[in-house]
């Protein structure tokens, strides 16, 4: 089973700012934990902490979230966005559309999104996404983006209780996807939109923002469906947990 390099991500993102420093781990509590516990005041945005395993991966509200060893993409991403920290639930809306989006150009898979955290595909969840913050003293607040894809998984990877609501981009597509190119496909996604947008936002409403067109009353987003120009705002990460086996970095 191939694993994650940090060595082998970084050059195609060597221009970006989510992905300018990179992390693997091959085993951790959860990302967002250990990016947090990595995470200093001088530490730069768009530092990436994937891990091969997560021993205690988990969504919104708390929920365990499920990561078999080699098969999945679970990841958080460091950043000091120009938000007001009321906002953070616009992050989690844009990074799941960012991953909607990413699985329907690579991959040419019809998602939707089901809020506030959740990104289906033949209305099972395939990823999901949680985000945190917290309030910085004269500068930037600090943001979390943690994001979990079922990439390769069988059907036997999920545990019972999962298998009738849990599916894999794999099992979709009756093939092994390649999680090197996918993840460096939705990183370029992620760093494109937050340099755009999220690096100089101010706070306060945003056509950017509406244009990518979040559902209030709690419905699904067909992402297939959206209009052309359709835009996205991103989300910061930062969470950390003491690397355990090994842990690489590149940066």
């Amino acid at each position: 089973m191939s694993r994650l390099e940090a060595e082998a991500l970084h050059p195609a993102l060597s221009e970006c700012t989510i992905g300018r420093e990179i992390v693997v781990l091959e085993e951790t509590t959860s990302t967002n934990d250990a990016l947090l516990q990595m995470a200093t005041p001088n530490t730069r945005q768009g530092l990436v902490l994937f891990a091969e395993h997560q021993t205690a991966g988990r969504g919104q509200r708390n929920n365990r979230w499920e990561s078999a060893a080699h098969k999945g993409l679970w990841f958080s991403i460091l950043l000091r966005p120009m938000i007001d920290i009321s906002k953070s639930a616009r992050l989690t809306a844009w990074a799941a559309e960012v991953v909607a989006k990413t699985i329907q150009q690579e991959l040419a898979l019809a998602a939707t999104i089901k809020l506030p955290n959740d990104v289906c595909v033949e209305e099972k969840k395939v990823a999901g996404v949680l985000v945190e913050m917290r309030a910085q003293e004269k500068a930037p607040h600090l943001a979390i983006a943690g994001i979990g894809i079922n990439v390769n998984q069988a059907l036997e990877d999920f545990s019972e209780e999962l298998r009738p609501h849990a599916i894999s981009l794999a099992m979709v597509l009756d093939r092994h996807v390649d999680r090197k190119e996918f993840a460096v496909a939705l990183l370029r996604n992620l760093d494109r939109t937050y340099r755009e947008i999220f690096a100089s936002y101010e706070g306060g409403s945003s056509s950017l923002l509406s244009a990518s067109g979040t559902d209030s009353s709690g419905g699904e987003i067909d992402v297939k469906n959206r209009a052309a120009k359709s835009q996205y705002l991103t989300s910061p990460g930062g969470a950390a947990d003491p690397p355990r086996l090994y842990a690489e970095t590149f940066g």
